[in-house]
């Protein structure tokens, strides 16, 4: 099951770096456009969104403001931090330390404050928090037919998405040609219930 997913990982990485700079700009520009319509539809002015920072080729990384600024104009927005157990922890955006660099295949769903933990963070809410998260948006590489989501194979996002209520949309972010992707679904992977690419849009998964 690992060097399956890690082979479909190291194939997605390398096609998302051989994108031209213009292809990546206008990719996020529509992902970004796509988003934006799907939370002003489903969640009310103020509400909790868990969200993240991309860095390096992941969708939206090319944006300016970045996404949490952009989203913190409308929703209060928290941020991942990893946590020694690979667990998450959350931060509210204006609170969080930033990386300064990220390599280009980083996995950036996390806002790092060094190797691991939470040093430095002004504020944190604790693994809880995402609780009152109304709608999450997770990274991921590939996502299949059935909502399965290929991460990095840490597991932080599925600990956490364990802990949302029921009814809260999770949607993932992608490149076109990262939907409808075999991922072979292990039991403690958290299904979404949603991807945006560049091409469709909004799609609902599951």
């Amino acid at each position: 099951m690992t060097t399956v997913k890690d082979a479909v990982r190291a194939r997605l990485l390398e096609t998302r770096k051989a994108m031209s700079p213009k292809d990546r700009e206008d990719a996020d520009r529509a992902t970004w456009n796509a988003l934006r319509g799907l939370l002003g539809e489903v969640l009310n002015e103020g509400a909790a969104v868990a969200a993240y920072r991309p860095f390096g080729a992941e969708p939206c990384a090319t944006l300016r403001p970045e996404i949490p600024e952009r989203l913190a104009d409308h929703y209060k927005v928290l941020l991942p931090v990893t946590l020694p157990d690979n667990d998450l922890d959350w931060t509210v955006v204006g609170s969080e330390v930033r990386q300064s660099e990220a390599p280009e295949d980083s996995w950036s769903g996390v806002a790092l404050t060094g190797p691991r933990g939470t040093e430095g963070i002004a504020a944190t809410c604790g693994p809880e928090a995402i609780r009152e998260a109304a709608a999450v948006i997770v990274p991921g590489l590939a996502v299949s037919n059935s909502g399965i989501r290929l991460g990095r194979g840490g597991g932080s996002y599925d600990r956490a998405l364990a802990r949302l209520r029921p009814d809260v949309p999770v949607v993932a972010l992608l490149r076109d040609g990262e939907f409808d992707v075999a991922v072979p679904a292990e039991p403690h992977d958290r299904p979404v219930t949603g991807v945006i690419t560049p091409a469709d849009g909004f799609v609902t998964v599951g």
